[in-house]
């Protein structure tokens, strides 16, 4: 089976730091990946380069099996990559609708946008009302509007940053649900970022632990 993502001797360097130093990775279609390591251990950086928003100053990327060039955020998202960051990227004194607008392609008519949110909200399972305002939702029911975000954009690999820190036992069984839901049906690959190791072994097939900028071991 070909990757749904490979990395080739992927390195980063800010100045004297070296970032990421030569991470080569796979993740397979429908395998739930974790990345883990302590803060500073390159993850975040990592991440950044998949989705586009960091160049990297060598390496490879490949996804499903081509060499690709992703030089930003909009490069990954054709490609079928979306990531749920750990700090949510939403207006507050807006709707759920209109969040996810701002994401999609220009001339996305509302209407249609809603329609979709809600058949969409249904499909996956995630209760995602479009009209109610962020300011007024719980941090479970935000990160529903995130996920749902990425999801509209039918994603091949999504990304999730912490995606647990802020959310109850009960939303956190929630969005494993949902994640499980995805790997079965879609066949989705998943990076988890999180440094619960308890989460690890309930949701994840595979690891892979950073340290100081290296993969110093993945099973």
């Amino acid at each position: 089976m070909i990757p749904r993502l490979k990395l080739v001797n992927v390195t980063k360097r800010y100045g004297s730091t070296v970032a990421n130093d030569a991470i080569s990775l796979e993740v397979m279609p429908g395998e739930i990946l974790s990345v883990l390591g302590e803060n500073g251990a390159g993850k975040s950086t990592l991440m950044k380069i998949i989705f586009g928003s960091v160049t990297p100053d060598e390496g490879e990327i490949y996804f499903d099996g081509r060499k690709v060039n992703i030089s930003s955020p909009a490069d990954a998202r054709e490609l079928g990559i979306a990531m749920v960051f750990q700090h949510f990227v939403l207006f507050e004194t807006l709707t759920a609708k209109e969040n996810i607008l701002l994401g999609m392609p220009e001339g996305t008519d509302p209407k249609e946008l809603e329609k979709e949110i809600i058949e969409k909200s249904r499909h996956y399972g995630i209760e995602v009302d479009p009209n109610a305002i962020v300011n007024d939702l719980s941090m479970g029911e935000r990160q529903r509007v995130e996920i749902l975000r990425a999801l509209l954009t039918n994603p091949k690999l999504l990304i999730l940053d912490e995606p647990t820190a802020p959310l109850s036992d009960t939303e956190t069984e929630e969005l494993f649900r949902v994640v499980r839901h995805l790997r079965k049906t879609e066949n989705l690959a998943v990076i988890f970022i999180t440094h619960r190791i308890h989460e690890v072994l309930q949701i994840c097939d595979s690891y892979t632990v950073m340290r100081n900028g290296e993969i110093v071991d993945t099973t």
